[in-house]
């Protein structure tokens, strides 16, 4: 059973009491031994031109070899999609969270609802929080969604991101047919297990600079449940990190590309070939950083194999 709410990061340093204890993270389990704000390599992973993928040309087969290589390695790529899109999502999400708190109460999430604004739910009263706040939506299908938590400020913000959801709808379509293609099985094989009544949730993550990056984590390390994650990352400023053979990598900063990360189900539909990453987001001393995460999780009438 959900906890009572704790205040937002935004309310906590609103109101100037200090770094609740609440909020520090101590050292559990593998690649953690480390300062949460140490040095640490960056991870090598391409960009790939979901176009390609589909040509039967050697530019087409090497993009494939790519795509294999990427996803059987870290279960991540980057790819690229419209520069002034993408530019209009991280200006509404930025006005949304820039908003002052009475209005983004309005999109308050309700308790035993994970859809709305604040934090994430609180399930025991030794929960470590994590230093971000959040707006949770479902997006598709469009008969799911709760719109009573949808923004009406910044305006255009629920026009935007109907749009966006559209535009992933095509990016999930051509990934999974290119991810059937890479292994050698029928091209609509994974859209089938995927299913018509898939469900998409965004989630607009909101990490404000933090007074101790060494102490207090933006994300706890986690390996997602859906099936792909589509996540559009900072422009500017780094903080996820996946951790590979025991150690922590960042990913780097990739202009105009959203960044596809294998989930759990993804790891089962591929027998294991492709990799379901553990990744958490560090915090920064300076400045803040926000994100957008859209997991695709398969429909509830779909039984994973």
């Amino acid at each position: 059973m959900e906890k009572p709410m704790f205040k937002t990061v935004q309310e906590v340093i609103a109101a100037g009491e200090g770094l609740p204890e609440r909020y520090l993270h101590e050292p559990t389990g593998e690649g953690e031994s480390q300062p949460l704000n140490c040095s640490v390599p960056d991870m090598d992973i391409p960009a790939i031109d979901l176009s390609l993928l589909f040509s039967s040309s050697e530019e087409g087969r090497e993009e494939l070899s790519k795509l294999h290589s990427a996803l059987s390695t870290w279960g991540v790529m980057n790819h690229g999609i419209t520069e002034a899109f993408l530019d209009k999502i991280y200006k509404l999400t930025k006005q949304f969270f820039a908003l002052p708190t009475e209005d983004k109460q309005k999109c308050a999430r309700e308790t035993g609802n994970i859809q709305g604004y604040g934090n994430d739910m609180i399930l025991s009263d030794n929960q470590v929080l994590d230093w971000i706040d959040r707006l949770f939506l479902t997006t598709y299908p469009e008969d799911k969604r709760q719109l009573q938590f949808w923004p009406q400020v910044p305006v255009g913000f629920s026009e935007t991101l109907h749009e966006y959801t559209m535009k992933q709808r095509v990016v999930i379509e051509k990934f999974f047919k290119a991810m059937a293609r890479s292994l050698e099985l029928e091209e609509n094989c994974f859209l089938k297990m995927y299913g018509e009544n898939a469900i998409m949730n965004s989630r607009f993550n909101f990490f404000p600079p933090c007074p101790r990056p060494d102490k207090v984590i933006g994300i706890k390390p986690h390996a997602d449940g859906s099936a792909i994650t589509l996540l559009l990352p900072d422009k500017d400023v780094e903080g996820l990190q996946f951790l590979k053979d025991g150690k922590w990598y960042k990913a780097p900063i990739v202009p105009d590309t959203i960044l596809i990360n294998l989930g759990d189900q993804m790891e089962i539909m591929s027998n294991g070939i492709y990799k379901s990453p553990v990744h958490r987001v560090v915090t920064n001393r300076e400045k803040e950083r926000i994100s957008v995460a859209t997991f695709c999780v398969p429909g509830p009438d779909k039984e994973i194999l």
